[in-house]
């Protein structure tokens, strides 16, 4: 903790310690919003979605009354939308049925949409002070090292939160989870930690026994496949796009993008027009968590009395292509022509 009062990393959801200890309080809906938006992405990521979002919706309320257009919007290149749908549905939930409050304890917190043991447990412990025990990947590195737990991830999970558990203080327990988070940030990283400035060095059974580069330990994963798909980019004489919203459910569940093709070994050609469409001789490829997709492209052009079978045309005013998910933004970047 007294390392983390002079050294704790300026975020722009966070009161920093020096803040705290003079009175003032960290915004739920601030630490709630950045704790959704860490899942699975960094820091570096997050700061400018962070700013946007703060600035159009400013309070749970705002975020609450938002088109969900908007939101999945202002959402895409971020990933993992089904993060952005719960987003929305939480908020609303509070702006509903808490008065616009969030539950201050981790138990009323896990009966919200979208929220799981670990967000709970951070926003419990950050905003509202329950000695909650908040595990990320950092966390549980620095676990793994301090007790030099060797049971390889994700196996190990449970042995590291009960480890962090017995270390959560009564006092200050929302300082002391950014703390160790902090820790694993900057110092107890997961290549080459700088052990020469840690404050748990004297503590930590990995640096003694010389095996911290080597901790935590980690199953080793199962090689991703490749499935292939096809995407189809018409525009019509106008300049308007031809764009689908997927459904709700699944990958890239409610966002805009081009209609498509089934996503599997051998994808069906479905094209959503009747139309001349040409190959630009360039490939998509992007990795998703669980799989690497390579995207066919076909591109048309097409009269403006034409009529798709599935989407609907954008006009060219109201087309942003930063509303796109990355993969289909990466298809539209290599299908268009120079000029357009």
């Amino acid at each position: 903790m007294h390392w983390y009062d002079r050294h704790a990393r300026d975020l722009p959801w966070r009161v920093g310690p020096l803040a705290r200890k003079a009175g003032q309080r960290p915004d739920p809906y601030a630490v709630w919003l950045s704790e959704v938006m860490l899942q699975q992405t960094t820091v570096a990521a997050v700061r400018d979605y962070f700013h946007r979002f703060t600035t159009r919706w400013p309070d749970v309320g705002a975020l609450a009354a938002a088109e969900d257009a908007d939101v999945m919007g202002e959402w895409a290149g971020l990933g993992y939308y089904a993060r952005a749908r719960n987003l929305l549905k939480c908020a609303r939930v509070v702006a509903q049925d808490h008065g616009g409050q969030f539950p201050q304890s981790r138990e009323g917190l896990l009966t919200l949409p979208g929220i799981g043991p670990y967000t709970a447990s951070a926003i419990a412990a950050i905003a509202f002070d329950e000695p909650a025990t908040v595990v990320d990947g950092n966390v549980e590195r620095v676990m793994a090292r301090l007790f030099a737990v060797e049971t390889p991830l994700p196996k190990a999970k449970p042995e590291l939160t009960a480890l962090a558990a017995r270390l959560t203080p009564q006092t200050r327990p929302g300082c002391h989870a950014q703390a160790v988070m902090d820790l694993g940030a900057t110092i107890c990283t997961p290549k080459s930690p700088t052990c020469g400035l840690c404050p748990l060095r004297p503590a930590c059974a990995a640096h003694a026994a010389g095996i911290q580069a080597d901790l935590p330990r980690k199953t080793p994963k199962k090689p991703k496949p490749t499935r292939h798909g096809i995407a189809y980019l018409a525009r019509r004489a106008d300049g308007a796009w031809l764009l689908e919203r997927r459904p709700d459910k699944g990958l890239l569940g409610g966002m805009l993008g081009w209609p498509g093709s089934d996503w599997g070994e051998s994808p069906t050609d479905c094209p959503p027009i009747t139309a001349q469409w040409h190959d630009p001789g360039a490939e998509v490829r992007h990795t998703f968590t669980h799989f690497h997709l390579h995207l066919a492209l076909r591109v048309a052009q097409v009269p403006l009395d034409s009529a798709p079978d599935r989407g609907h045309f954008v006009a060219p005013g109201d087309f942003r292509p930063s509303d796109l998910p990355t993969v289909m933004r990466k298809a539209f970047d290599l299908a268009r022509q120079p000029g357009q």
